[in-house]
């Protein structure tokens, strides 16, 4: 470990799948060279069994708890009344990286709370630029008989700890071309005050592209000749490597981690449909397209340029995060990940985890081990189905990455380790209930210890 605490950089995609990048098969193949993130890739590690969870709401929670979304009841948005995302009783990474001296910003968006005592301010960032909920949001003063007064006006919003958040400008589809242009010079001038005046940083990026609409700034308008989502493929592409080159630039590349990763599988909506690659299907589905996702992992020095098909959980980067900060994770409720760091730092070829189970809101629907994944709800695309097996369903998803042939039958026996694992989880839940979506910010989950 450096004798300097390491800054860290986390960029989160939304709804980038797995196919888009030229580094995962996709790039030109998809009418979008993505040459600068590529090179990151080349130079450092490169996930290519990478998990997240279902969609843009529990992935986000997953990241900041370490635990998985059917513990924290941030499942996906709630209905309009109920209180969005994490209760304060959880404890965020921007916590655990503060109570180290970091400083910790977050330019983007959060999607984990959206009022007074759940904004990003009042759960552990010091500062934050960006939106509270989601992209599509953008489309709605555009829209035949919008009522601001019946549906709240969407607002890019910017606060700093201990002040009341603020509204700065309509999240209109034109300020939506722009945002990502914004939150990365906040990002960048963020990482260059805090390195001025010599203290630790963890700069969480969390971009609005590819979600719908994905559509690109102007001055990216028509660079691929393939259409919008190309284009915005191409500026994610430099908006990514803006971040990379400040970082490297200053002279901080050494003492810095650098992440890039995306939230959950392509887009399924079309005209905005993104690609899997090699996958099937896309997020709201727990086929591996929605489960695997790009993660790169920038080191200098410290992780080996390499490519793994190891297992890891979007869960693993709260506990691994935290080790590499000097932060203890909390001791007092279940946390999910592992840490990775011997892992990742190439000390251990293996993965700290071999599997996980996969939770669609409340709903158990899949779990997956080694090579192997076994279905107990069958929805292969968002809204058709979901079809509740009898039997479960199993595939050696490296033998048939398409999901297509159950392979029970001949290789059976990975049903026991498969349902071991979906039966500790389960019994955790039952001694830690878990948190219901919706709950109030006095919430306190209790235990069941007999």
């Amino acid at each position: 470990m450096p004798a300097a605490q390491p800054n860290i950089v986390l960029i989160l995609a939304d709804n980038l799948g797995w196919g888009e990048l030229g580094c995962y098969g996709g790039g030109v193949l998809r009418g979008a060279p993505t040459p600068r993130i590529d090179a990151i890739a080349a130079q450092g590690l490169r996930l290519t069994n990478f998990n997240v969870e279902s969609d843009c709401v529990p992935t986000r929670s997953a990241l900041m708890t370490g635990r998985h979304p059917i513990r924290t009841g941030a499942i996906q948005s709630v209905p309009a009344g109920l209180p969005q995302g994490l209760t304060p009783w959880e404890i965020t990474l921007a916590q655990l990286l503060g109570g180290q001296g970091y400083a910790t910003g977050i330019f983007g968006k959060w999607h984990l709370g959206d009022r007074p005592g759940r904004f990003p301010h009042e759960r552990g960032f010091d500062e934050w630029y960006g939106i509270p909920r989601t992209t599509n949001e953008s489309m709605f003063t555009s829209t035949p008989g919008f009522d601001a007064n019946v549906v709240p006006m969407p607002y890019v919003m910017q606060a700093r700890r201990g002040e009341p958040a603020q509204n700065v400008a309509v999240y209109d589809l034109e300020l939506r071309r722009k945002i990502d242009s914004q939150l990365i010079e906040r990002s960048i001038d963020f990482m260059s005050r805090q390195h001025k005046a010599g203290k630790p940083f963890f700069a969480y990026v969390p971009l609005t592209q590819l979600h719908y609409p994905t559509i690109p700034h102007h001055d990216f308008s028509g660079k691929s000749g393939a259409g919008d989502f190309a284009d915005a493929m191409i500026e994610m592409d430099y908006r990514v490597s803006q971040v990379y080159d400040f970082i490297n630039f200053s002279g901080l590349g050494e003492n810095t981690v650098f992440i890039f990763a995306s939230d959950n599988g392509p887009e399924f909506r079309r005209p905005w449909r993104g690609s899997a690659g090699m996958w099937s299907g896309t997020y709201h589905t727990a086929m591996e397209g929605a489960l695997r996702v790009p993660f790169i992992l920038h080191w200098p020095k410290r992780v080996a340029p390499r490519v793994s098909n190891e297992i890891v959980h979007i869960t693993d980067l709260f506990v691994t995060l935290a080790k590499i900060a000097g932060a203890t994770v909390p001791t007092d409720r279940p946390i999910d990940g592992v840490d990775q760091s011997d892992f990742l730092f190439g000390n251990s070829e293996k993965s700290a985890r071999e599997g996980f189970v996969y939770y669609i809101k409340q709903e158990l629907r899949a779990a997956k081990w080694r090579d192997w994944k076994m279905h107990i709800v069958w929805e292969p695309e968002p809204n058709v189905g979901p079809n509740h097996l009898e039997t479960p369903w199993v595939f050696n998803v490296v033998q048939d990455p398409k999901e297509e042939s159950d392979v029970g039958n001949h290789q059976g026996w990975v049903r026991r380790p498969l349902r071991m694992l979906i039966e500790d989880f389960q019994a955790s839940l039952k001694q830690h209930p878990p948190i219901p979506p919706g709950a109030p910010d006095d919430y306190r989950p209790k235990s069941n210890t007999q």
